[in-house]
């Protein structure tokens, strides 16, 4: 196929869809391919309670059948940010085209396409007949509904906008509508507007739900309706067909996008056509033979291959007696003498299946046939027993496929398959297809653990996903678990409830999946969290520390053997040979690391080559900290020092400090202030880490006996593993030469903000390039806690370095405000677990909270592909407004819908509780409050509304803030501005302003506003005079 490559081919890389017996795409193809019929067969109760009349049943001409959908009155109002009301006037058509063109975009791997990838929609619905059977019967909406919003909740001019204001995407978005044909124009609309290069991603499809025919309808001789229920293309018996309710949406791009990206290809479209057959037919809705055959050449003609090549042709199929011998002889004449031969060329009708599903009929047989395509399979058209007489069979290459077959294609050849849509009114598509071509193969992952991210609106949806993950994978274990972990990572949008798991293959995955424990879960609303950098000090080197990652990270590996190399001249040896030790030398190694000489360049080399790493998967610092030497980290990485300047330095600190005496250090549970009257003449206080979390530096002697009396007194202490008396009176000796070798450095002022140790707020550009200041470093305190309270609230802390000393300090430093979430990198050294899954551990603990991560980064020149995986668990409740009387007293009514009777039933609004809000519920308890209150409820569709909740987070916005205003002044008989409900968006307070209000009415109308300041100015003489 490669070769015959033109650059104008379009991907079908996402599917979805929902049809008659089928809730999900896997359903259907399940049902095509074992031949079912999901057209239903109604008993009289069932018939009945779907809509039908008693009268109806008597009749003979009403045939009792329904291609019908399940659950339209389900929605999930709150995923998409609908109140309750707002999803109750909303035609179910629009309710369903949303989620679906949500799960087509998911199926790609496209779920959260960024602003700079232009996603285009591309769409059209039937007639609403929810608005007309429902909406404009009920009493109550037309009383309290403006008709601005029952247009826009209904309209198809809203159908392709809503989708693309819902879900963020940028490309063109508009309307197609064209009758039958609508969702197959649609199609060919966004291949145009892709090769045009108008968006990257284009979503395409239609939605029909009729209401009118859920229990059935009335057959009358002469129409295309079917006499007994069965639509038969093509067979001699075919008299009609059969209304069904379906929607499907098609997610497409560029071929060679979709190849480069490894989005799932189901099929490719080599080309189509869309035209109109004019006058040139018996009537208006009459199709016509030249129009079909022109449009089927012309999709063939710019797909730019001969219908000789054609091995399945997905009619338009209507099984009548008019419709089908016009289409065949139209096909025959458009393949002429390119066709293979009488019947080399099968054919067959989604029709049979699911009837004909109006706006969605055309992407319905698309998707047949890409799927068709994609599993190499001929699914079976039904009702086929006699070939119609009609139609010249002998003569055209095209055969009925009556059953399942193997899609078999002559060597060298792709499948390829002709989709048609014929529109009422004369609008002709054709699609040609041709099955995917070999996707490129997927590299081999660089390292085993995947990290699997998985988020949702609420904690039941989130626990649906990890459900349906665990199912696909045990039902798809050839799946590339690397792949999975790719999908979720770019292909799903971040929801609030957050859950990872770090795995290594796939049955680890279904272990962590289905177990319980192993899997982190977290709820966060924020995305794009700043993040500051922590680097620890002396204290937490270990032999082997970050091994895992020297093994299999190159980046890491690279930084640190820059490091390593550089390092030799100031140290005398290899760095690494003392880091990452023989089995036989590791207690030399131990000895080594404890010298401070070597455990400052170590930790310094450890902790930039993991800087390097983390901001490499884009995890880019806001403001760095270190402790102690971790601050020459921070200022070699926001540009203070050279990397060699900061390597020859930090080794010289290490050497002088290895020279001095030994010493001692205690870290103390106490406030510095309390433990200061403690100290002799000899102890310093070296550090200042919290609250209660103070070190004391000095002799060995003194620090024991320190030690001992605050033992007496019940006070926490603990001697750390250090060799020297940092930070004390001990480092004098070495201040001077110290100062010698900093003055022989080029510092510049930071480029990247970082807190000073010295003096507890931001490094200036005046501190950082002070040779005495970094000398002063070396001797004054580390004022790491005051660093912390100098940061704003609600940081995400990150430990760049070995242990998690430096989180348990932000842990304990009692900030006020938002708390910070502290996450640490390294493993502790009695930690079992391999370096890598600790360190993607944190990734998936860093996106958790809302940090976020270049995920393509983390697996640099590897080919990975965009996987189809489970969409969205929907968490639907019925959301429907019930037929008002004028329509019951009808013929027909709806399933669910309650009996006739003297008043129609309230809306259902009150059965939608209050949502979760940050308010507490505070009834309302005067009589204005509880008006205001409960214009909210009626207009918001929740209950009960408290004094304090708000408005807007009730699902309110400024269409409905206007509808509040005018039942307010129904009610109260003056305007309540709208700005105020902005100004003042609870119950409590609109309360107040409209009490206000009635003391002294606001009028909005200037010359009402000036005549009022003209009479108020004239005296009551004045006034009397005027009369």
């Amino acid at each position: 196929m490669a070769d015959a490559l033109t650059g104008t081919e379009v991907a079908i890389v996402g599917i979805a869809g929902r049809f008659p017996g089928a809730r999900d795409l896997d359903e259907f193809w399940r049902n095509l391919c074992d031949g079912v019929e999901a057209i239903e067969t109604l008993s009289d109760e069932e018939a009945l309670k779907a809509g039908a009349s008693p009268a109806s049943l008597s009749d003979s001409r009403f045939v009792k059948v329904a291609a019908r959908l399940a659950d339209v009155a389900g929605f999930d109002a709150a995923f998409f940010g609908y109140s309750p009301r707002e999803a109750e006037l909303m035609d179910p058509q629009q309710r369903l085209f949303l989620e679906c063109a949500l799960e087509a975009l998911e199926d790609a791997g496209h779920g959260a396409p960024p602003p700079e990838q232009l996603v285009g929609v591309f769409g059209g619905q039937a007639l609403s007949t929810y608005l007309v059977l429902n909406l404009l019967t009920n009493p109550e909406v037309l009383r309290t509904t403006d008709p601005l919003q029952l247009n826009l909740g209904n309209a198809g001019s809203f159908l392709t906008t809503r989708v693309s204001y819902k879900l963020d995407l940028r490309g063109p978005s508009f309307n197609v509508e064209s009758a039958c044909s609508t969702s197959l124009v649609a199609v060919h609309v966004a291949c145009q507007s892709l090769l045009n290069q108008e968006c990257d991603v284009a979503l395409a499809g239609g939605v029909s739900i009729n209401l009118q025919l859920q229990g059935g309808y009335f057959f009358q001789e002469g129409s295309i309706l079917s006499p007994d229920g069965h639509c038969r293309p093509f067979d001699a018996q075919g008299r009609g067909i059969v209304f069904g309710s379906g929607a499907g949406v098609v997610a497409l791009k560029r071929l060679e996008d979709a190849l480069a990206d490894g989005n799932p290809i189901y099929a490719v479209i080599k080309g189509s056509a869309v035209n109109n057959d004019g006058g040139a037919r018996v009537g208006y809705t009459a199709p016509g033979v030249e129009g079909q055959a022109a449009v089927i050449s012309e999709a063939l003609g710019n797909a730019g291959v001969s219908a000789g090549s054609i091995g399945y042709v997905e009619a338009h199929g209507t099984g009548t007696a008019l419709g089908d011998p016009i289409e065949i002889q139209a096909l025959t004449t458009a393949f002429g003498d390119e066709a293979a031969g009488p019947g080399t060329c099968a054919i067959g009708s989604v029709k049979a299946n699911v009837g004909h599903l109006d706006a969605a009929a055309g992407v319905t047989g698309l998707i047949k046939a890409a799927l068709a395509l994609k599993h190499r399979k001929l699914p079976p058209s039904l009702h086929f027993e006699t070939p119609n007489p009609h139609i010249d069979w002998e003569r055209s290459p095209f055969r009925v496929n009556t059953a399942l077959r193997e899609w078999k294609a002559p060597a060298g050849t792709p499948r390829r398959a002709g989709v048609s849509s014929f529109g009422m009114g004369g609008t002709n598509a054709h699609v040609i297809l041709e099955e995917p071509p070999p996707a490129p193969r997927a590299t081999p992952s660089a390292r085993a653990p995947q990290v699997l991210v998985l988020s949702a609106r609420t904690p039941t949806a989130l626990a649906a996903q990890t459900s349906r993950l665990a199912e696909h994978l045990r039902a798809h274990p050839g799946l590339d678990l690397a792949d999975v972990a790719h999908t979720l990572q770019v292909g799903r949008k971040r929801h609030p409830h957050r859950r990872v798991l770090v795995c290594q293959d796939t049955a680890d995955a279904l272990a962590g999946l289905t177990g319980s424990g192993r899997m982190l879960t977290q709820h966060e609303e924020r995305t794009g969290r700043p993040t500051v950098f922590m680097f620890p000090g002396q204290g937490a080197q270990h032999v082997d520390m970050a091994r895992g990652l020297y093994d299999g990270e190159r980046l890491f590996r690279e930084q640190l053997d820059a490091c390593a190399t550089q390092l030799k001249p100031h140290l005398g040896l290899d760095l690494r040979e003392v880091l990452y030790p023989t089995a036989a030398r590791r207690e030399e190694s131990q000895r080594l690391l404890q010298q401070t000489r070597l455990a400052q360049p170590a930790l310094f080399a450890v902790e930039y080559a993991l800087a390097k790493l983390w901001m490499a998967w884009g995890v880019q610092p806001e403001a760095m900290v270190g402790h102690s030497l971790g601050e020459y980290v921070a200022a070699c990485l926001a540009g203070v020092m050279s990397l060699p300047d900061a390597l020859g330095l930090v080794a010289a600190r290490g050497k002088l400090m290895q020279e001095l005496p030994a010493g001692a250090m205690l870290s103390v549970a106490l406030p510095a202030a309390e433990l200061e009257p403690l100290l002799g003449a000899r102890l310093s206080v070296a550090a200042m880490n919290g609250p209660a979390f103070t070190v004391v530096s000095g002799p060995t002697e003194d620090v024991e006996a320190l030690a001992a009396t605050l033992e007496g007194r019940g006070v926490r202490c603990r001697k750390l593993h250090t060799s020297r008396a940092f930070h004390s009176a001990m480092m004098d000796p070495i201040l001077a030469p110290f100062a010698e070798r900093v003055r022989r450095v080029k510092l510049q002022a930071p480029k990247l903000p970082y807190l000073s140790n010295l003096t507890g707020t931001w490094a200036t550009a005046a501190t950082a390039t002070d040779p005495d200041a970094w000398v002063r470093h070396l001797r004054q305190p580390v004022r790491f806690a005051a660093g912390l309270a100098a940061l704003q609230p609600g940081r995400v802390l990150l430990e760049v370095g070995p242990g998690r000393t430096l989180s348990t300090f932000a842990g304990a430093s009692g900030a006020s405000g938002q708390p910070h979430t502290s996450i640490t990198s390294l493993r502790h050294p009695e930690d079992p677990q391999p370096d890598t899954a600790v360190l993607l551990g944190a990734v998936g603990q860093l996106w958790m909270a809302g940090v976020d991560i270049a995920w393509e980064a983390l697996r640099p020149g590897e080919r990975r592909q965009r996987v189809s995986l489970p969409t969205y668990p929907f968490e639907r409740k019925r959301h429907w407004v019930s037929p008002g009387m004028r329509h019951l007293e009808g013929a027909v009514r709806q399933e669910g819908d309650a009996p006739p009777a003297p008043t129609p039933e309230p809306d259902e609004a009150a059965a939608h509780s209050r949502p979760a809000l940050r308010t507490e519920y505070v009834a309302p308890t005067t009589d204005d409050e509880r008006m205001v209150a409960g214009i909210w409820e009626e207009v918001l569709g929740v209950r009960p509304v408290g004094l304090h909740d708000d408005f807007f987070e009730l699902g309110g916005h400024s269409l409905l803030a206007t509808t509040v205003v005018g039942r307010l002044r129904d009610i109260v008989g003056f305007t309540v501005p709208l700005q105020a409900l902005f100004e003042s968006p609870t119950v409590a307070r609109m309360t107040s302003l409209v009490a206000a209000q009635r003391q002294s009415p606001a009028h909005t109308d200037p010359e009402i506003q000036a005549l009022l300041r003209m009479l108020a100015e004239l005296s009551r003489e004045e006034a009397a005079a005027a009369k």
